[in-house]
């Protein structure tokens, strides 16, 4: 029991930590990536620890659009930013940064 504590006392240090470093950023299904995608990035200005385009559309402009959704994938700069981890998909981290909404595609 002591040792389960202590190992989850350390994970929660662990978690704590990293959220402030890093971002868990969830790419929704749309045309050029059908299957979505979920991403670990070194944390970005303004970013929460759980991201997406669409989330980042929503407090910037009240609303979704293509055009801020490629805007916001862009301001990421993909191409230099290091990725730490690929993961798949994950709707219930998206819509955690959606309140909840879905957008088309």
């Amino acid at each position: 029991m002591k040792k389960s504590f202590i190992g989850l006392a350390i994970l929660a240090v662990v978690t704590f930590i990293s959220s402030q470093f890093v971002t868990i950023f969830v790419v929704p299904p749309i045309g050029a990536l059908p299957e979505g995608r979920t991403i670990v990035i070194p944390r970005m200005d303004r970013m929460s620890f759980i991201e997406s385009p669409d989330g980042m559309c929503l407090r910037v402009q009240d609303g979704v659009s293509l055009l801020c959704r490629g805007l916001m994938l862009g301001s990421l700069n993909l191409t230099e930013t290091p990725i730490l981890v690929r993961l798949p998909y994950s709707e219930f981290l998206y819509l955690m940064t959606t309140d909840g909404q879905k957008f088309d595609r």
